[in-house]
């Protein structure tokens, strides 16, 4: 079985995990919302909580929802850092290019993950030391050299 952690929440609606050993804890609208097609809106949750030191929440998308009706997050994924103790509001988009999507009170927007979580100290140097990938960037392993995907 996973750790556990306890984290003190408020909310009308506690974010429940739908199988055992899921990451996350699906969070639900407080609030109505109709997103046209290629809108955004912030969506209440009516959930606040206190994480512990040394822990962060990460909301992120449903799948389902961006299957079945093209909703993501924009700011995907959310970073609820461990001394915030506000509501917990989720930027929903509609990607679909022709269909509004409606969001009522209860419906299940996101998912709130919860992880351990270990801080940097971050060391000035003149020179990185090398490795194997260097200083290729996004999409380098997908491509060969003449830019024909590999």
């Amino acid at each position: 079985m996973a750790e556990s952690v306890e984290v003190l929440i408020v909310a009308d609606r506690i974010p429940a995990y739908a199988h055992p050993g899921d990451a996350g804890a699906d969070l639900s609208a407080a609030e109505a919302v109709e997103l046209a097609p290629g809108q955004r809106a912030t969506v209440g949750t009516g959930v606040s909580i206190a994480l512990p030191d040394g822990y962060v929440a990460f909301v992120v998308p449903r799948s389902g929802l961006a299957a079945r009706h093209g909703i993501t997050i924009v700011n995907s994924p959310g970073t609820v850092d461990a001394g915030y103790r506000g509501e917990i509001r989720v930027t929903l988009l509609n990607t679909d290019a022709l269909v509004p999507y409606s969001v009522a009170v209860g419906d299940r927007i996101a998912q709130i993950v919860i992880m351990p979580v270990t801080r940097a100290r971050f060391v000035p140097v003149e020179v990185l030391p090398g490795s194997h990938r260097g200083g290729s960037g996004f999409g380098s392993t997908g491509y060969n050299e003449q830019g024909d995907r590999a």
